[in-house]
């Protein structure tokens, strides 16, 4: 993506100085009209114009300070201008399209609210830095943004321990587990200030796929990172699920994109039928570095985001990201021009139950598509098809 977040993190990361912070200035006024008195003795229409013109002024009075109430309560007057910060972990296909379509959506709430959305002077990637995130965090409470945006669960982490104390809303996106990442307390009630939408994933689903394209699998290799608290809980599902079928699990993991690698050849080495990935960022990082190596030894890889699919894997399933990024500006108005209060937003979750399927790879591994079709069609609402995108989207 051509933006200014990049610079903004590669800055941040070069220094451990606090970047320097506008203050910005606010001022209102009042004015009263001061009621002049009849001195001399009025008949009875003076007195009730007197009365009227009396009464009329102490609704004038009442709606005014009405408005003011609403504004600051609840929904936001005509032409506010909301400061919102909006945090990436890393540069890969999923994320960006929660980050595109976050802000599409926001440019159009803001038209149609008649309010903005000042997303453009606080954008910022992490590069998959804890340091740096920490001092975009910082950055972001010492401009007094309106609220935070947080992308993927380290991000939201970080954030929202930043912004404790502070009356600034958290919303995340892309966070698979916000229970188990101990971000909310539930996810009907958050109980504190921050709610988001969730890519928690159907693992079940995935492995239906998985038996469905080979009824023979005896043995899946189980590729994520342990440094994602998002990827313990459909790691954990996977196992229980193939363990129960009596189909041997292989773990290897990584924490960087050459240790996933040489995970990936780990498991090739251990001679797996397949391949499973939750929506891990480590690995979706990755994916155009490992996706031949599968293809080419014949084993597919089935991830949890079609994001996947479109940078080699064979299959993705269920998360559309531009979807999530859409009702993720959705919460963010409601927060901020409608008075919505975090605490008690429900978390939202996206599961479009489409697979997405690579036909580039298909073919490297000898599948013919409209067999995989048939194949998927009981466990998905669609299949649908992309080839490999050779560049971050």
């Amino acid at each position: 993506m051509k933006k200014n977040i990049l610079a903004k993190a590669t800055a941040l990361a070069a220094s451990s100085v606090m970047l320097f912070s506008m203050a910005a200035c606010g001022s209102s006024s009042s004015a009263a009209s001061p009621a002049s008195e009849a001195s001399s003795a009025g008949t009875a229409q003076t007195s009730e114009a007197a009365s009227s013109a009396s009464s009329s002024a102490e609704e004038s009075t009442a709606a005014s300070s009405a408005e003011v109430q609403t504004s600051s309560g609840s929904k936001a007057a005509a032409g506010t201008e909301f400061k919102v910060g909006v945090v990436q972990y890393v540069d890969h296909a999923s994320l960006n399209q929660i980050v595109e379509n976050l802000e599409q959506e926001l440019d159009a709430k803001g038209q149609e609210l008649g309010v903005t959305f000042n997303y453009k002077d606080y954008e910022f990637n992490g590069q998959g830095d804890g340091t740096t995130l920490n001092q975009i965090a910082s950055e972001l409470i010492s401009d007094d943004v309106d609220l935070i945006v947080a992308v993927a669960t380290p991000t939201a982490q970080i954030m929202q321990a930043a912004a404790e104390g502070k009356d600034i809303p958290i919303v995340f996106s892309a966070v698979s587990d916000p229970v188990g990442a101990k971000l909310v307390d539930s996810l009907d009630a958050p109980g504190a200030n921050i709610t988001g939408t969730s890519d928690a994933l159907d693992t079940e689903a995935i492995m239906n796929l998985i038996l469905a394209q080979n009824p023979d699998t005896k043995k899946v290799g189980l590729l994520y990172s342990k440094s994602e608290d998002s990827s313990a809980q459909p790691v954990a599902d996977a196992k229980k699920i193939l363990e129960e079928k009596g189909i041997e699990t292989v773990e290897k993991t990584g924490t960087t994109q050459d240790e996933i690698s040489t995970a990936a050849d780990a498991l090739i080495a251990e001679g797996v039928d397949a391949v499973f990935t939750p929506t891990d960022n480590t690995v979706m990082t990755a994916e155009l570095a490992i996706y031949e190596k599968f293809a080419e030894a014949g084993i597919p890889h089935y991830a949890g985001a079609d994001s996947f699919a479109r940078n080699g894997a064979f299959c993705g399933y269920g998360v559309d990201y531009k979807a999530l990024g859409s009702q993720t500006a959705d919460m963010v108005a409601k927060i901020l021009a409608e008075g919505a209060d975090p605490a008690s937003t429900p978390v939202e979750t996206s599961d479009s139950s489409i697979a997405t399927v690579n036909t580039e790879t298909a073919a490297a591994l000898g599948y013919d598509m409209d067999q995989v079709k048939k194949n998927f069609e009981p466990y998905c609402a669609s299949v649908e098809e992309t080839t490999t995108n050779k560049e971050m989207e």
